[in-house]
């Protein structure tokens, strides 16, 4: 009898282990830290206001954000919350408190190629993104500072083919979470073998109609070119712009990269409201990436040069000027 109970009792805690296995396999944790130090070349950095771009525009040491990301996956559905910790983190959401839910959604796999998405996700418009470990540049394009950030609503992506994918989504209106105007904002994406094209519209409500490209091509083994290019027109107010993204890796642990981009505000006046209505930016930013396990260390130089003078790039008197010109070093350890 004492040995049926011993067998028995070793069965059930053999049983337990393996559904914890089991679970525990599904069950992931990821995310990533980032911090840096940024000096501006071109003026005294107590005179320099932080609006070069969404994120890394602070100057002297400073930090960017730590994110957890948890997921679990299940046979056909699934549940991913994202939160974050963190001055960049908050930029995205435009303040706020110290922790914020930068993704929090669940999903259905309803077929083999067609996935329907609740929740929180942060956009499919443009080039870069908020985590600096999905981006080669530390800092972000005009075109993606003043786009999108994030979503609430519902999506269904659909893989037509091999190469070709559809997304359809009813939303929010950009970065709302809390809908309390009873507006909503209508989005698609159209993707063919790594190349999406874009597009976003909320009547009025809030950045109004946005289509964008986003896409990029290994020209060889070691060189990469990233292409974007938008379009958003809010009643006559908004902006274009495009960029390039050429990318060399010398060896398996340091890439060079260099971002060109071309940001154009439209007549009425634009997202930028240092820059005037009907003028531009020209912005050249310069990174190395070098890799070493888990971290990644990048040095930046970025010159960004406007049509006319502005109150964000001020000289070394202080007074606007037509280019500024920043030095940032950064740290990225993902997990």
């Amino acid at each position: 009898m004492m040995k049926k109970i011993i067998t028995l009792s070793m069965l059930f805690v053999a049983t337990a282990l393996f559904a914890q296995e089991e679970a525990t396999k599904k069950l992931n944790f990821s995310g990533s830290v980032d911090t840096y130090y940024r000096t501006v070349l071109t003026a005294s950095d107590a005179l320099s206001p932080a609006t070069e771009s969404s994120f890394a525009d602070q100057t002297g040491f400073a930090l960017g954000m730590a994110n957890i990301i948890a997921s679990y996956e299940g046979d056909k559905t699934g549940v991913v919350a994202d939160l974050a910790f963190g001055t960049r983190g908050l930029q995205a959401v435009g303040g706020g408190t110290d922790v914020f839910i930068n993704q929090l959604y669940a999903y259905w796999n309803v077929s083999e190629g067609t996935t329907l998405t609740l929740g929180r996700f942060n956009t499919y418009l443009g080039y870069e993104v908020i985590s600096p470990v999905g981006n080669f540049n530390y800092s972000t394009s005009y075109m993606f500072s003043y786009g999108p950030f994030s979503h609430v609503g519902l999506k269904a992506d659909f893989a037509l083919s091999d190469d070709f994918s559809l997304m359809t989504a009813i939303m929010n209106v950009t970065d709302v979470n809390n809908n309390t105007t009873g507006d909503y904002a209508l989005g698609a994406q159209l993707g063919y073998a790594g190349q999406f094209l874009n597009f976003y519209y909320d009547g009025g409500a809030g950045i109004g109609f946005e289509v964008d490209y986003t896409g990029g091509f290994d020209l060889s083994d070691d060189f990469y070119l990233g292409i974007n290019a938008a379009y958003q027109d809010n009643d006559g107010a908004g902006f274009y712009g495009a960029a390039l993204y050429p990318q060399l890796a010398t060896s398996d642990a340091f890439t060079i990269g260099l971002r060109a981009e071309y940001f154009q505000q439209l007549e009425d006046g634009g997202v930028l409201a240092a820059l005037p209505a009907d003028e531009s930016i020209l912005g050249v930013t310069l990174t190395g990436s070098y890799t070493l396990e888990n971290l990644i260390i990048k040095p930046e130089l970025r010159l960004d040069s406007a049509s006319e003078e502005v109150v964000n790039f001020p000289d070394s008197d202080g007074a606007p000027s037509k280019s500024l010109a920043a030095f940032t070093l950064a740290a990225i350890y993902s997990f």
